[in-house]
């Protein structure tokens, strides 16, 4: 069993799921039956710092909202997979794409859609609710639920354990 502080040093890139990671497991419908996502700034503060200081950042998820959309790529990333209900073929696709290695990459999931390309990456992590089959894959489980702020814990964590997380940093 490697050590979480150790690994966190080798992280070059990132991926996250969207619902039960960067939005609540719970989600409310509209009128249309669609869910309505909230979003953590914190999060979102932490993708934009990831973006600004050079990693890869990718968000794979099995939802399709153009608003969702919109809000990743108003943070910097570009690499935005929708309705991929298969993970692993898109994950794919973005490690040739940006020449990764996946013992390079920090995933984190909730849930059995997630599974697959977990079981690929160098450093799977999770929220604190997420599924049981997805929490044993895990090097790291946070204490913040999903859309609570766990993405912003992993990427601090990232960034101060590599020297780049810092008060002075300007938005």
């Amino acid at each position: 069993m490697s050590n979480f502080k150790e690994d966190l040093k080798k992280v070059k890139a990132f991926v996250f799921d969207v619902d039960g990671v960067l939005s609540t497991a719970v989600l409310n419908l509209n009128v249309n039956g669609d869910p309505m996502r909230t979003a953590n700034v914190k999060d979102g503060f932490a993708l934009h710092q990831a973006v600004k200081y050079g990693y890869p950042v990718a968000i794979i998820t099995g939802g399709d909202c153009p608003h969702v959309r919109k809000r990743f790529e108003k943070l910097g990333i570009t690499d935005i997979f929708m309705g991929s209900f298969d993970k692993i073929n898109p994950f794919n696709e973005w490690v040739k794409k940006n020449d990764l290695n996946p013992d390079e990459i920090m995933y984190m999931g909730d849930d059995l859609p997630d599974y697959p390309v977990m079981k690929e990456v160098g450093i799977p992590v999770a929220p604190a609710d997420a599924a049981e089959e997805i929490k044993p894959l895990c090097k790291y489980i946070s204490d913040k639920r999903g859309g609570e702020g766990c993405v912003r814990d992993v990427i601090e964590q990232v960034l101060r354990v590599q020297g780049k997380w810092s008060t002075d940093i300007m938005w």
